[in-house]
């Protein structure tokens, strides 16, 4: 009996021996005691890795030295023994304090001790998760960006196919007001009349020409533009559409790189951001334009960027608003103030010329909104062409599908002197050529058949050199592939407008 019970004992012995090696040798976990008031009791070789302390440094020391001034001040050490306590178990994540000062993310489990249904202290098992809390924040940022591309990519389309189809409405509007306004001759009553429908139509033409940039399916004419040198140039016009309460300032780096964008885009853009900035400022305050180069390397741009801030000293964007603001038509201004187009537009042109945005806003002190450009090589000097609405003579070969446009566009070319045939496809404009006689080709983009405008105009570039084309759209993904190799006049378009662009054309 007696060996039996010593046999028992240091079977005990060696369990316990074997458990307490067991504990002090897991590296990956903080496991230590505590006494009933919170102090430190026992100290593993994970507590040291994870938290730096050695035994002799922790063991008689309180526990709520890992926790943060702030955890201390509120109480929490005390909460999570009491918890553990009334409830069987303590679990938590959240920040700890290592013995250098660093900060790491902790998962937290403690488990009261009973013995003889008395309290004796409490078994604590912590965790440095880290590297796992930031590549699941990493991995929520991609989603909430893929969904956010996702949103985006549908409102695109949605308001670019709403865009196609009134942009042929406001070509047939504009196109025959210019023939009324020739017919009507000096009836006042008449001319305020259209004079109200011109300005209806311009307006028109200019949300959905924002609403198209939003979309990513405006066809641009993309030149080489010194960033520097454009906003000097639109200098007096910000100045004057910000108004006398409102300083403007600029920070413009010396040696900014030139940028490959649509100017008339761009400048949009500059006016929208500086519009929207002023708005913000009620009370009036400072706008300050910069741009500098930056070489950038992360999630969403990598390589040389020539970045473009708008910063305003006004109210700040709200949290739970940021995501929205380039949202088509959402807006926090009063009705009658702003058409939620504004920010669409910036957003669109930025990533339609291969770059991006960045928002930085904090309430009661203001936003910055940075458009990032991907930089251009070099700056080929721009033809000086200063056409008017004159006269032009010789055959337009006039391809486009939509009757009602190619009448109105047929009336503006025979206005300007032109002798106009007319086909609907790019298969008909090719058999028309062929009987020759031909001195222009003016064609949309969109069309039915094998064939669409720029495959015509690339066609007949390898075959007719020297034949003229002019292409136009008012929406079109395959614009995006013109890439500056023909010139496009966007729909709708004026007469002058018509007239320059075939005045610039190489003969």
């Amino acid at each position: 009996m007696f060996k039996k019970d010593q046999q028992q004992e240091r079977d005990l012995f060696e369990s316990e021996r074997n458990f307490r090696l067991l504990v002090e040798g897991v590296a990956d976990y903080a496991l230590y005691m505590l006494d009933p008031t919170g102090v430190v009791t026992s100290w593993n070789i994970g507590g040291q890795r994870i938290k730096g302390y050695t035994p002799q440094e922790i063991i008689g020391q309180h526990f709520s030295r890992f926790y943060t001034d702030v955890d201390r001040a509120n109480g929490r050490p005390q909460r999570a023994l009491r918890i553990a306590r009334e409830q069987g178990r303590y679990e938590e994540e959240g920040w700890r304090v290592r013995k250098d000062g660093t900060f790491f993310w902790a998962s937290v489990i403690i488990d009261p001790i009973y013995e003889d249904g008395r309290l004796v202290g409490f078994a604590k098992i912590i965790r440095d998760i880290t590297e796992r809390r930031d590549a699941q924040l990493k991995l929520d940022q991609m989603h909430q960006q893929l969904a956010e591309a996702q949103k985006l990519d549908a409102l695109g389309q949605l308001t670019g196919g709403v865009a196609h189809d009134f942009n042929n409405l406001l070509m047939i509007i504009g196109g025959s007001l210019h023939t009324l306004k020739k017919a009507i001759g000096n009836d006042l009553k008449s001319q305020r009349a259209i004079s109200a429908i011109e300005g209806a139509t311009k307006r028109g033409a200019s949300l959905t020409s924002q609403l198209l940039t939003f979309a990513r399916r405006q066809s641009l004419n993309p030149q080489a533009v010194d960033v520097a040198e454009r906003l000097d140039a639109m200098r007096e016009v910000l100045d004057s559409g910000v108004g006398s309460a409102v300083k403007l300032q600029f920070d413009i780096a010396h040696g900014v790189w030139p940028v490959m964008v649509d100017i008339a885009e761009f400048e949009t853009a500059m006016v929208n951001l500086v519009i929207n900035a002023r708005d913000a400022m009620t009370g009036g305050g400072a706008i300050t334009i910069s741009a500098h180069n930056e070489r950038s390397g992360g999630e969403t741009v990598d390589g040389e960027y020539v970045a473009i801030s708008v910063s305003d000293t006004g109210t700040g964007i709200a949290p739970d608003v940021l995501g929205k603001i380039f949202d088509p038509f959402f807006t926090t201004k009063p009705i009658g103030k702003g058409t939620g187009l504004g920010l669409s537009q910036v957003h669109g042109f930025a990533h339609q010329a291969g770059g991006t945005v960045r928002v930085v806003s904090e309430l009661s002190k203001g936003t910055r909104i940075t458009i990032l450009l991907p930089r251009k090589e070099e700056v080929v000097a721009a033809e000086d062409v200063d056409a008017v609405e004159a006269g032009g003579s010789g055959i337009v070969l006039l391809v486009e599908d939509n009757p009602d446009v190619a009448a109105v566009s047929t009336g503006l070319l025979e206005q300007l002197g032109y002798t106009v045939r007319r086909v609907a496809n790019a298969e008909a404009a090719l058999r028309e050529i062929e009987l020759d006689g031909i001195d222009l080709v003016f064609s949309d983009i969109v069309m039915p058949g094998k064939m669409d405008g720029l495959g015509l105009a690339r066609h007949l570039k390898a075959t007719r050199p020297r034949l003229p084309i002019l292409l136009t759209s008012g929406y079109s993904d395959a614009a995006l592939n013109v890439r500056g190799d023909f010139p496009i006049l966007r729909k709708p378009y004026e007469i002058h407008e018509l007239s320059q662009a075939i005045a610039k054309l190489p003969r």
